[in-house]
């Protein structure tokens, strides 16, 4: 492949990640934001040779895995292997497990592959927001992604396996509670409303 040609796809579909695009395009990485579902000949016609996915919709599939080893990697707010899937940073408060935030490479899975850089998360349940929560996980994200971009892309990083204990979670199973979800709440007043509905439910 010529390397002057060579491109990173950053497939992303929420303005939250722009920060890290823009920093990227800032720091002359050839780069292009993407949001639709991926193919090969997107691979092959815009020579990508890395592939970032950081709040992306869509499931990458295992051809696409299959054309670039090791140089697909995803950027996923939670401390994995707990609360793979979707809305991970809330379920973190749900079900009382570790917060934090984890680049791990893509396989055939979802959020299972091997883990390249991770960093857990203390909040103030008393102090900080839903909103405020998320907002912070995302500065921690891509804070450790810049600090560890360089080696990633240079494959000079040991990626560790996931335990096989942990959690998942689709987005359907969100919708029980989305009529207490105020992300103006601290996650205190949160975890109240969540432990009331629960114990109506048992009634």
């Amino acid at each position: 492949m010529d390397n002057r040609r060579a491109t990173i796809l950053f497939l992303s579909n929420s303005a939250i990640t722009k920060p890290l695009f823009d920093r990227l395009q800032s720091d002359n990485e050839n780069i292009i934001h993407f949001e639709s579902e991926i193919t090969r000949d997107l691979i092959k016609n815009n020579h990508i040779y890395f592939i970032i996915s950081y709040n992306y919709k869509t499931i990458i599939q295992p051809a696409i895995v299959n054309l670039l080893p090791r140089k697909i990697i995803n950027l996923h707010i939670s401390y994995l292997p707990y609360n793979r899937g979707a809305n991970p940073n809330i379920w973190s408060f749900i079900e009382n497990t570790p917060c934090g935030v984890t680049i791990h490479e893509i396989d055939d899975g979802i959020d299972t592959g091997d883990i390249l850089a991770q960093e857990k998360i203390d909040y103030d349940y008393e102090k900080e927001t839903l909103e405020t929560a998320y907002r912070k996980s995302h500065e921690k994200i891509q804070k450790l992604f810049y600090k560890n971009w360089d080696k990633i892309k240079n494959n000079e990083i040991t990626s560790q396996k996931q335990a096989r204990k942990g959690t998942f979670h689709s987005i359907r199973e969100l919708d029980r509670y989305k009529d207490i979800i105020d992300y103006r709440d601290v996650i205190k007043v949160f975890l109240e409303k969540v432990d009331t509905k629960n114990k109506s439910r048992q009634k």
